[in-house]
């Protein structure tokens, strides 16, 4: 089993920064960020293998959020530059076995969300 935990959500105005952490019991795989908006289905935003650092992004977020990790630290992170409201979502990091993917079916390990609001 692999235990997450997000922190580092909050409001912040169209345009603005946050980085979201998540701190994992064991080194995994893979991680990867989702997020679930009200009324819409949970999707992939961004993901990594830990081991070979390959990443792969949504295309909606490409080239505004970058996932990274700090493996001394057990820690991964979602930079998320240039927000936009309609980023605002539920934010979940997840845990796999196998290899990295932006598919929720892939991942069995989530964390408990961080809500991030972008207002305009």
């Amino acid at each position: 089993e692999v235990k997450l935990v997000e922190s580092g959500g909050g409001s912040v105005q169209s345009g603005g920064s946050l980085r979201l952490s998540c701190t994992f019991s064991r080194y995994p795989y893979s991680m990867g960020w989702f997020r679930q908006a009200p009324g819409k289905e949970r999707e992939g935003v961004a993901s990594i293998s830990l081991g070979v650092g390959s990443t792969y992004y949504a295309d909606s977020v490409k080239g505004r959020f970058t996932i990274s990790q700090d493996n001394a630290k057990n820690t991964l992170y979602l930079q998320m530059n240039s927000l936009k409201p309609e980023d605002t979502a539920v934010y979940y990091c997840a845990a796999s076995w196998s290899l990295a993917s932006l598919s929720t079916h892939m991942y069995p390990y989530w964390g408990q969300g961080t809500q991030v609001t972008v207002s305009s």
